[in-house]
């Protein structure tokens, strides 16, 4: 009798999930009244790919991308702010919309707890450190988890990595995909990945992303491995650098509009850099400056602890205090630390 009780609960809980979900629903910009296909072709092709990224555009910058008259592309964003319902709400609603979050887990029950949970969806969390601190390991072991069930910490899940410094490899997620139990060539048939091989081929993979969530609803993580090899690499000196933070800042707001629409969870890796105006404590500083520190929700610098764990430090969170947790990356994926190397 006790079983059927927890077994209703649950049913109506995940009832209730998929209706406050319904707000992320893919809807077609055809859809939108006066829009055909040839206009819809020409907003699509100037990288607005879903209705909110038109709710949220310029109709001015709508008029040179697309070539369509100013009357037009104002209709057009308005219809698009209605259809989308970007009106204010009360602090209960909104707790409701935060009631269809969800989490990740990282493999680390240490390294969960530290994020509350888990890596979360509607949010973008960036792991930031030194060559073989662990953010590409922890990537390939959240591409895996998000396949898992809900019960093992997982979301039922597909994911999207778009790797700018070829640092994929399919033999990970097979090794991982196996110790879970998972099929290894399904689990990597779950992942789309994207190579990119300059900044604005990765600007275009991020404007494609839409196209890939309404062809396959169960997408719930994107990955980008790393977020600024490439701008770090093609904008050099310091007249570049206003053009190059525009553009992160363009990348990084379409990835959180993807996570609040799709209720996705979005893992990016950076880069760091050593400040030599720091004379005393840890002089490495994250790439991009505080446009990615404003933008991403979760901020964590990996480091190498004692015995070859790793330390992940919270650095920045809008509801969690800073702390520190230990983690190990082992053949199996990542762990928590063994008891004999904390000693």
């Amino acid at each position: 009798m006790e079983e059927d009780e927890i077994e209703q609960n649950e049913t109506e809980e995940n009832e209730e999930v998929e209706k406050l979900s319904s707000d992320f629903e893919y809807k077609d910009i055809k859809d939108l009244p006066g829009v055909g296909s040839t206009i819809a072709s020409k907003i699509r092709n100037a990288g607005y790919q879903d209705i909110i990224a038109l709710a949220t555009a310029n109709p001015m910058a709508l008029v040179e991308a697309c070539g369509i008259g100013e009357p037009t592309a104002r209709k057009i964003v308005a219809e698009a702010r209605e259809a989308s319902k970007m009106n204010f709400m009360s602090g209960l609603e909104f707790e409701d919309k935060r009631r269809t979050v969800q989490r990740i887990s990282t493999g680390s029950e240490t390294l969960n707890i530290l994020l509350g949970g888990g890596i979360e969806t509607q949010s973008i969390t960036e792991c930031y450190g030194e060559y073989g601190s662990g953010k590409s390991q922890i990537a390939f072991q959240l591409a895996v988890d998000v396949q898992l069930p809900l019960d093992k910490g997982g979301l039922e899940g597909h994911a999207i990595w778009i790797d700018t410094e070829g640092t994929f490899r399919p033999a990970r997620i097979e090794q991982l995909a196996a110790v879970k139990g998972l099929d290894p060539k399904q689990a990597l048939q779950n992942i789309k990945i994207g190579r990119a091989y300059s900044s604005d081929h990765q600007v275009l993979l991020v404007d494609k992303i839409p196209e890939l969530v309404n062809s396959d609803p169960k997408i719930r993580l994107i990955v980008v491995d790393s977020m600024m090899a490439l701008f770090r690499a093609e904008y050099i000196g310091r007249g570049t650098l206003a053009d190059r933070q525009q553009k992160v800042n363009v990348v990084l707001h379409t990835l959180q509009r993807l996570a609040d629409r799709f209720n996705i969870a979005v893992y990016i890796t950076n880069q760091v850099m050593s400040r030599p105006d720091v004379m005393f404590g840890d002089p490495t500083a994250a790439v991009g400056g505080h446009i990615i520190g404003h933008v991403a929700t979760y901020r964590i610098y990996l480091r190498k602890g004692r015995k070859g764990s790793r330390v992940a430090k919270l650095v920045d969170s809008p509801s969690l205090p800073e702390g520190e947790a230990s983690f190990e990356i082992t053949s199996n994926g990542i762990a928590d630390v063994d008891e004999e190397k904390k000693k």
